[in-house]
């Protein structure tokens, strides 16, 4: 659950704003401010003496909010950004800054800082905001400044924190408002009215004596309602909510389908254990799209968070040693083809490029679509098996008109000179033409099934439109051209 500033950002001005279009992401106006608030921070870092900085700083951080301080905290060198938190005007700008900034920041003020200025940040917070702070403090750490806190906050975080990552229980706050069927609307109001600290008050939850949840009440109804009236006579019905155990993707599912402003979680035996709010919906796709699109790039690295260059390489070897070795593979095969006598299938390397290329574009067309279907939850159980048909057909119907297209024009282009004397134009545009179908279904196939058996064995099927599914597409497109090559050549020559 995100906090607000009560300030309003720093406007823009009219000279300085970027003429762009709706789509241009790149010079958006929240991108546009990340740019000049890096000017004004860099400016004022390099300053010659130490109180010409501070008293810079202390203007810019007084003028702009702690929200678009903590996203322009990224780009400053790590010794920089504790420099920057510490001059913030209030104890609520520190605590917006900490809970938008990206992990490293965090880090970087957590060994700036002592225990009793995080203990005051922590216990200022919302517990699943307190939760997703403290993941980047060391554990040791972490219990010291839990056995700090007063034992009910403390009780909170750790209820939050018991739960595995990327789960309905780690999404979770448990401050909400709920109250028993038989309570007055007057009663609820006054106290929602007396507990101020607690931000979730558009459903107030209805449960039973046994705290099982029963219904909710939306928050205008305590207002256009006598407030003689009990809880029950106005409270709907909970058609969705999940366990905590559920995933996230399950949670974005329920809560982007439906529009709920916020999901119950319950136990096994329907006792409310805690709400998912929508701001925390929000950050969880967030977090969905920065992975897929990692994933999709071939790199563990976090693509929204400005890490060292050091890291993001190490985050991108693995993938490129994947590719590497498979390269050198694709070359074994290359090779292989020397031994035939005469070097008569040599020809067949000039049309490599074009092979790999379609096949692989094939490929990852077929998967993104997939990765985007199973992603917005639209492709369930029922529906696989007709999504994997029509882009199998897809495929298939690809492959034919690529395939007789390529043969022709490679008859009139009329190769057969330059790659091998003894092959007619028409046989090279025949053999081109059917080991680029066989190819391309190689590609539409590999496309199809790699996102459905990685999203099986539980792995991101993301990874389906990365590098290393494109190697090996590479790999068994090219020898299935070299074995078509070789078929063709062996019965027409």
């Amino acid at each position: 659950m995100k906090l607000h500033s009560e300030e309003s950002p720093q406007e823009l001005n009219p000279e300085e704003e970027v003429s762009h279009g709706t789509g241009n992401l790149m010079e958006s106006k929240t991108s546009h401010l990340d740019d000049i608030l890096n000017e004004k921070l860099t400016s004022a870092f390099h300053k010659e003496t130490f109180q010409v900085v501070l008293h810079d700083i202390v203007k810019i951080a007084c003028e702009h909010s702690a929200i678009d301080l903590a996203y322009a905290a990224y780009r400053l060198p790590s010794d920089e950004r504790p420099v920057l938190y510490e001059n913030l005007p209030h104890l609520q700008a520190k605590i917006e800054f900490m809970i938008n900034t990206d992990g490293n920041t965090r880090l970087a003020i957590f060994r700036h800082i002592d225990d009793q200025e995080a203990k005051k940040l922590i216990e200022n917070m919302a517990p699943d905001d307190a939760v997703a702070t403290l993941e980047d403090m060391p554990e040791k750490r972490l219990r010291r400044v839990l056995d700090m806190l007063e034992p009910k906050k403390a009780n909170q975080i750790k209820e939050i924190k018991k739960h595995r990552r990327n789960t309905a229980g780690r999404l979770m706050t448990n401050e909400f408002f709920s109250f028993r069927m038989e309570v007055k609307i007057g009663e609820a109001a006054r106290y929602i009215h007396d507990n101020p600290g607690i931000d979730l008050t558009r459903r107030i939850f209805v449960t039973n004596a046994e705290r099982e949840l029963q219904g909710y009440v939306p928050a205008r109804n305590l207002i256009v309602n006598p407030p003689h009236l009990p809880l029950k006579q106005v409270m709907r019905p909970v058609l969705h909510k999940v366990n905590p155990e559920s995933t996230r993707e399950e949670v974005v599912d329920i809560v982007e389908r439906y529009k709920i402003s916020a999901l119950p979680v319950v136990d096994s035996d329907d006792h409310l254990l805690g709400v998912i709010t929508y701001e925390a919906v929000l950050e969880a796709i967030e977090d969905i799209a920065d992975e897929t699109i990692a994933n999709m790039a071939g790199t563990a690295e976090k693509v929204s968070e400005h890490e060292p260059t050091y890291k993001r390489f190490m985050a991108r070897t693995p993938w490129l040693v994947v590719t590497l070795f498979a390269g050198l593979v694709n070359v074994a095969v290359m090779s292989s083809l020397q031994s035939y006598e005469g070097g008569l299938l040599t020809f067949a390397l000039f049309f490599v490029p074009l092979i790999t290329g379609m096949s692989g574009n094939i490929g990852i067309q077929t998967s993104t679509v997939l990765v985007r279907s199973m992603a917005t939850g639209g492709l369930s159980l029922g529906s696989k098996g007709q999504a994997v048909l029509k882009e199998i057909l897809i495929g298939f119907l690809c492959a034919c008109i690529f395939g007789v297209l390529c043969g022709i024009s490679i008859y009139f282009l009329d190769f057969s000179g330059a790659v091998h004397p003894s092959l007619g134009s028409a046989t090279v545009g025949l053999i081109v033409g059917i080991g680029l179908f066989g190819a391309c279904i190689t590609g539409s196939v590999l496309g199809v099934y790699s996102p459905l058996t990685f999203a099986k064995l539980g792995i991101d099927p993301a990874i389906a439109s990365g590098p290393i599914i494109t190697a090996i597409n590479d790999f068994l497109s090219m020898s299935i051209f070299f074995l078509i090559t070789i078929g063709i050549v062996s019965v027409l020559v």
